[in-house]
């Protein structure tokens, strides 16, 4: 089957042809067609089988006949995070070029003016993350009511974040005729409740049973009984291997995030961070980076676990074992896109094993653990030059031992070199003769001053016989009378 057998429209089929798509995934087979029927839908496959393209490129043959009026867009799709958001704009940009079709992106971290002029001007296709959104609308910057098409993307990672609430909220401010499709990679039951309710009678399409992995990523537990250096000693033996290309290593702590990154840079890898306490363009830049190959290792928390499409990425590192099963299927996506092979693996600590039996349960199968990889060292490993580095500083603090050649005799041992030694004599130092040494000759064009007379002086010589008064001077007259009696 080719694209061209979904219905989709000439400019749409060339520009899937210019991004040298030829066939489409499972997921985008079943739902171009369903959606381009205008009928309410649940998709559900694991994450990396192309479910962002199976609602891009129906939205655009729908929303290419229609015009847009200022803050009130045709259609909104909602995002769990903003690098979700933006990577789904760039789909847009891709699919749509040759349509005339205007878009806005609302996302928290970013400035609101220029936001609010594209809506202003009237959008056909609204990205936006929750949160940003519902401000907007609060601000009354914003309408609804005009907004003809819904889609729910990475549902249960809504979830997760605790954007349910908000869900519900801006479903009753759109219009009760529409057309809702919700993409998920699980269907936990909150999901189910919500897809209930805001749906009318769905098409469900399961190309993947739920929270199952891909079978082109091999997996591996890495068990490691040590506190953290052995655990960051263990890693970087892993990056030592050949077949690393590219790697994506996710922590459950920003901190761990950031600690682990300058472990990385210290010895001499290239590697970036991203996490949540980032602002959105440092965040955006260091994807960039990654992407554009500037560095090869990125260390992230869970904001880039779901849902981000990095080409060539071959393996991916779970430094923490996630704390939610459902994670660990998101993270793993991260590597064997679009059919590509990928390898990941996930230490296990002696805190991480319940973690890893839920995991297990999750996806209903065991995880091959890695027995042959050397214990980790002792100690944190520094790097070779600081390691030489300080080896020969050492060396140059250390006294040297004199040589022995052929021509040299042999140094006597310690205690005879002391035996041969002459004692001192303490006393030598006080009998020998001391030489005098000579007067200094007062300079005889410099008088000796007398010495100023001081204040002190003065009063003294001003008193002179007189009793002292004070403690020291004569009793009083009652006093003495007290004495007497």
């Amino acid at each position: 089957m080719s694209f061209a057998d979904l219905g989709l429209s000439d400019e749409l089929l060339r520009a899937v042809g210019d991004t040298g798509y030829t066939e489409p995934t499972p997921i985008q087979a079943s739902a171009i067609p369903s959606v381009l029927m205008m009928r309410d839908m649940i998709g559900i496959a694991q994450t990396g089988t192309g479910k962002t393209a199976s609602f891009v490129l129906p939205m655009i043959d729908i929303l290419a006949h229609g015009r847009s009026r200022a803050r009130m867009p045709r259609s909104l799709i909602l995002e769990p995070t903003r690098e979700l958001a933006a990577q789904v704009a760039e789909n847009f940009e891709k699919y749509g070029k040759y349509h005339k079709l205007s878009m806005a992106l609302l996302i928290g971290g970013v400035q609101m003016g220029d936001q609010v002029k594209a809506l202003e001007k009237g959008v056909d296709v609204l990205i936006a993350t929750p949160g940003r959104l519902m401000d907007l609308f609060q601000r009354g910057k914003i309408l609804l009511n005009g907004c003809s098409l819904l889609v729910i993307d990475e549902a249960d990672r809504m979830l997760d974040m605790g954007f349910i609430p908000d869900i519900e909220e801006i479903c009753t401010k759109l219009p009760a005729q529409r057309q809702t499709l919700l993409f998920s990679a699980t269907m936990p039951p909150p999901i189910k409740k919500l897809a209930d309710k805001f749906l009318s009678n769905p098409k469900t399409i399961e190309v993947a049973r739920p929270a199952s992995t891909n079978v082109n990523i091999t997996q591996w537990v890495v068990p490691v009984k040590g506190p953290a250096f052995e655990k960051r000693a263990t890693l970087r033996r892993l990056l030592a291997q050949e077949e690393v290309r590219t790697a994506i290593i996710f922590c459950n702590r920003k901190t761990t995030v950031r600690e682990l990154n300058k472990s990385l840079k210290s010895h001499g890898l290239a590697s970036g961070e991203i996490h949540g306490d980032m602002d959105q363009p440092a965040r955006l830049a260091e994807l960039d980076r990654f992407k554009k190959g500037d560095v090869n290792i990125l260390v992230a928390s869970d904001v880039a676990a779901r849902g981000l499409d990095i080409k060539g990425v071959s393996h991916v590192f779970n430094f923490d074992a996630p704390w939610h099963p459902d994670d660990y299927v998101h993270r793993i996506g991260r590597t064997g896109r679009a059919g590509a092979t990928g390898t990941a693996y996930t230490f296990v600590g002696p805190d991480d094993q319940e973690n890893i039996d839920n995991i297990e349960k999750l996806t209903g199968q065991k995880i091959q653990r890695l027995s042959d990889l050397p214990d980790a060292p002792a100690r944190d490993e520094r790097p070779a030059a600081r390691e030489d580095r300080s080896r020969r500083v050492r060396a140059e603090r250390r006294p040297r031992r004199p040589e022995t050649g052929p021509d040299q005799a042999e140094a006597p041992p310690r205690r005879e070199r002391e035996e041969r030694r002459p004692h001192r004599q303490e006393t030598a130092r006080d009998d020998a003769p001391r030489t005098a040494q000579p007067e200094r000759s007062p300079d005889p064009g410099r008088e000796r001053r007398p010495r100023r007379e001081s204040w002190r002086d003065q009063r003294d010589d001003q008193r002179g016989e007189a009793p002292d008064v004070g403690w020291n001077g004569p009793v009083p007259d009652f006093l003495g009378v007290a004495l007497t009696r």
